[in-house]
């Protein structure tokens, strides 16, 4: 175990509060960077970056991404010593950080999004004595610009043959800067081009140059056409794109786990699951465009050292494309992208007996270490100053808040009296209608869905806030509320709020009378305790339980109807605001009924007669769910004549507003509710089908969804942007969660609950200058602000996913075993079955085409057995079948 003496000393201290540290490789040591030079990376330097940021788990935690980054001219020991140095931070912050390798040209967009717009890359370093940009007479340069959320800007040769008509160009000359956009590049990268220029004219012109836009196809041989060729010897025609190794980019496959063993990859893993990682070891993971090192709590830091060693000569020995990222995980901090990698990653569990000990020795080491660096356990400084608990954004408060209850496939208003009362065999229908800083009136709309209701109630409930939604002409974010998965915002415009058993529907009662159900429907006269636990205005509902003594907790105040008496009971560590909540909820319930205070411990024979007789009252603290980061992902759909297929998902890393792009979808994965946005300037036939993709990225989005559509009815400003989106995007923060169960009928089937702005300136400038004049034909103007398509007939309710089993038209049978693994006896050829059949097989289910296909000729074409691709994730089966034309 290496001492406190061995790690490096420049690290102390750091990373106790949110933000950026860099340090520089110099003499094979860590020399912290100013600020200054944030951002600009030399190619003959290797570098160490910490991003610390707020941490899941409340006030004062912080988590932590440690960064490797190597210039492509660096020497061989200096990028050793920088790999090394990671390790060692990550040491020091606790062992808890993820670490990443990060090759000059090939970085992560995660990397490159704690630089906006981009980095500098510039050549030279300490060793060939590079001098400071304002030192050197000013050279011409030419960049490539990739990317439409971060950007990827890497120096090229200065010549004509490089330029193509797929890229984005910047040529940066000492009085003027060109922005040459290839014919067939996005207009998204375009925009962020320019913001690249204005960091440029900033950052070594000081602001004072000129600014000229090329278009490909364009020439003219006066003005900035005609000075651009000039600079390279004059016009001709440019070539094709020529691709070199260094534009592969490697596909993302199937995870591969290897154990590391001797500073070596040894033999790959077959079946793996969480199950398979033993605190003790090392482990890698091959996922083709990423490789994964896991390492266990119980490692030492000389092992670390040595997997991520390991993982460098397995690309190396693999001949690997020069982008495959490196990413180091320490036990208990898996990323996202980690454990989407397998169908299920159970919560974290007590460590094995086998291990317990050296868990235990390991961490005593740990906490012994660190208290010589001056560093606290969780690697902060020991006088750390508290941070108090971020309350999540919520709406605007003081709205008319209108409730309405769904029974007999009507909706009936909600006495003022009752609002906040939600029975959990009922559904309800919610309009919050506020206005928003803008000054101009928003709404809410959602249905609630009992875990008891029934399919009858909650298909009315999806029908007539459908029929709603398009009254009010579109303008809602509409969503749909599962019980006891409420988000903040829908929780805080009810004060207060109770989750009662039972329901008063006509079919809820129908239901439980044909089932031989017991009614347990909430009454004011019959005996019931209700649970306080949450206080704050966005966490404060209230929920009915059993009336018997082991409903009761230490932790939590009840109120308590039992015999011919209302309690307040009080848990011995309960809070003050739990015992002044708890009678808001006695007058809410009971009005008018004094309430009598028993404490436990001190209670009345009277209050345990009432309760069938006393007990012990549990003493384990009711855990809240788990705060996760939230995860924004960008999708795209290609649209056939038949079918919608999956295009493209990407990760959006410190995602802010601005990457609400007109032209995208997005969803946004909080892990207790997910939504997608959808741009104003998306195509009418995607935005259809978007709803069905929420579940794509990963595992996790095996959720209902919420859909959003960016800048409504309304539009204040250039596409998408303005007024009217940036209060969607606020009220993105709303309702829908996970839900509960699937297509059956009643309760019994409703309880299997699955677990679980533009670019500102650089659009409004790009507006006149970038965009085609189809585009300009096709969008909406401010004066003219998009209309909301016309409800069809029978109306389709938005935040429905299209159920995923069969096609209620197809004729040609398919079976289902137990295992989840489909066939059908009648068979076709794949040359039937695929997208592009010139002889397409009659009758078949689309969604399904893989079904059809021989075990042979099944294996022939998707390479793998029935059994291994049913084990797939959904987007997983999607994709591949994609490739295949199967989708």
């Amino acid at each position: 175990m290496a001492t406190a003496k061995a790690l490096e000393p420049a690290f102390q201290g750091v990373g106790s509060r949110p933000g950026l540290e860099i340090w520089r490789i110099e003499n094979f040591q860590p020399v912290p960077l100013p600020k200054s030079g944030y951002g600009t990376f030399y190619s003959g330097d290797s570098y160490v970056v910490l991003q610390t940021s707020h941490g899941r788990g409340g006030a004062g935690v912080y988590s932590h991404d440690v960064h490797f980054w190597l210039g492509k001219d660096t020497s061989q020991d200096e990028a050793g010593t920088a790999a090394i140095k990671a390790v060692e931070l990550d040491a020091i912050l606790g062992g808890r950080a993820v670490q990443h390798r990060e090759l000059q040209n090939f970085e992560s967009d995660k990397f490159i999004s704690y630089f906006k717009p981009c980095i500098a890359p510039l050549e030279g370093g300490v060793k060939s004595g590079f001098k400071k940009p304002e030192e050197e007479e000013f050279e011409i340069r030419l960049y490539t610009c990739k990317g439409k959320r971060v950007v990827h800007l890497k120096q090229v040769s200065f010549s004509r043959s490089v330029l193509n008509h797929d890229d984005v160009f910047i040529l940066d000359t000492k009085e003027k800067i060109f922005q040459f956009n290839g014919a067939n590049s996005n207009i998204q990268e375009r925009a962020k081009a320019l913001e690249v220029i204005q960091f440029l004219k900033d950052k070594y012109h000081e602001g004072t140059c000129n600014v000229a836009i090329v278009d490909d196809g364009k020439l003219q041989a006066e003005g900035d056409s005609g000075e651009f060729w000039v600079i390279f010897g004059g016009f001709a025609p440019i070539g094709k794109k020529v691709l070199s190794d260094d534009d592969i980019i490697p596909d993302r496959t199937t995870g591969k786990l290897y154990c590391i063993a001797g500073g070596k990859v040894a033999d790959q893993i077959e079946d793996y699951s969480k199950s398979s990682f033993e605190s003790d070891k090392c482990y890698l993971m091959d996922c083709g465009s990423e490789v994964f090192v896991w390492v266990g709590r119980a490692t030492q830091v000389d092992d670390r050292k040595a997997a991520s060693q390991a993982a460098e000569e397995f690309l190396t020995s693999n001949n690997r494309p020069k982008a495959t990222l490196i990413t180091r995980l320490i036990q208990g901090y898996e990323t996202h992208s980690f454990k989407s990698n397998f169908d299920s990653w159970p919560s974290s569990t007590a460590p094995s007996a086998e291990n317990r000990g050296k868990v235990a020795e390991n961490r005593g080491k740990v906490s012994a270490l660190l208290k010589q660096q001056g560093v606290g356990p969780k690697g902060k400084e020991k006088n750390a100053p508290v941070i108090e608990e971020v309350v999540p954004p919520l709406l605007e408060s003081n709205g008319k808040l209108e409730v309405w209850s769904i029974d007999g496939g009507a909706k009936n208003p909600v006495a003022s009296d009752d609002i906040g009362k939600f029975y959990s065999g009922d559904c309800y229908i919610v309009l919050y209608s506020y206005h928003s800083r803008e000054k101009k009136e928003d709404f809410y709309l959602c249905y609630w869905i009992g875990k008891d209701s029934t399919e009858e109630d909650q298909n009315t409930a999806a029908k007539l806030t459908t029929s709603m939604f398009n009254s009010l002409k579109g303008r809602p974010v509409q969503g749909r509320i599962y019980q006891e998965k409420e988000p903040p915002q829908f929780i805080a415009i009810f004060q207060p709020m109770v989750l009662l058993k039972g329901g008063l529907s006509s079919s809820y009662k129908s239901y439980i009378a044909e089932k031989g159900v017991d009614d347990e429907t909430y009454s004011p006269d019959s005996a019931s305790i209700i649970r306080i636990s949450g206080t704050a205005v966005h966490n404060n509902k209230a929920i009915h339980l059993d009336p018997v003594p082991a409903s009761l907790n230490s932790h939590e105040c009840f109120v308590v109807h039992a015999g011919s008496h209302l309690y307040i009971w009080q848990g011995t560590q309960s809070t003050y605001e739990q015992q002044q909540w708890a009678v808001k909820i006695a007058d809410f319930l009971k009005p008018g009924v004094t309430a009598k205070y028993q404490k436990e411990g001190t209670e009345s024979a009277t209050f345990w007669l009432g309760l069938g007789g006393k007990e012990n009252v549990s003493t384990n603290k009711v855990s809240l769910e788990t705060i996760r980061d939230p995860h924004l992902f960008s999708f795209s759909l290609s649209i056939g004549k038949f079918e919608v297929g999956l295009e493209l998902v990407e990760e959006v890393y410190n995602f802010d507003q601005d990457d609400l792009l007109p032209e995208d979808m997005l969803v946004l994965d909080t892990h207790a509710e997910v939504f997608v946005w959808v741009g104003q300037a998306v195509d009418t036939k995607e935005k259809k089908n978007a709803l069905d993709y929420g579940q794509i990225p990963g595992n996790s989005f095996q959720k209902k969804i919420t859909i959003l559509f960016g800048g409504g009815n309304e539009s204040h400003g250039n596409q998408g942007g303005g007024a009217t989106q940036r209060a969607s995007a606020l009220a993105a923060l709303n309702s829908t969660f996970n839900s509960p169960g699937g297509g059956g009928k009643g309760p019994a089937a409703a309880k299997g609950s699955s677990a679980g702005s533009q670019r500102r300136a650089a659009v409004a400038a790009l507006s006149g200058v970038l965009t085609d004049e189809k585009a300009k034909v096709d969008e909406p103007s401010p004066e003219s602000p998009e209309k909301p398509e016309e409800a069809p007939e029978e109306p389709v309710e938005p935040s429905e996913p299209i159920p995923e089993d069969h096609d209620s038209e197809s004729k040609v049978a398919i079976e289902e075993d137990e295992n989840g693994i489909l066939s059908s006896q009648s068979t076709f050829s794949y040359e039937q079955v695929r997208v592009k059949s010139e002889n397409p097989a009659p009758d078949i289910d689309l969604k399904r085409r893989e079904a059809y296909l021989s075990v042979e000729e099944f294996e022939s074409v998707l390479g793998m057995t029935r059994e291994e691709f049913y084990q797939l994730p959904k987007w997983k089966q999607d994709l591949t079948k994609k490739k295949v034309d199967l989708f």
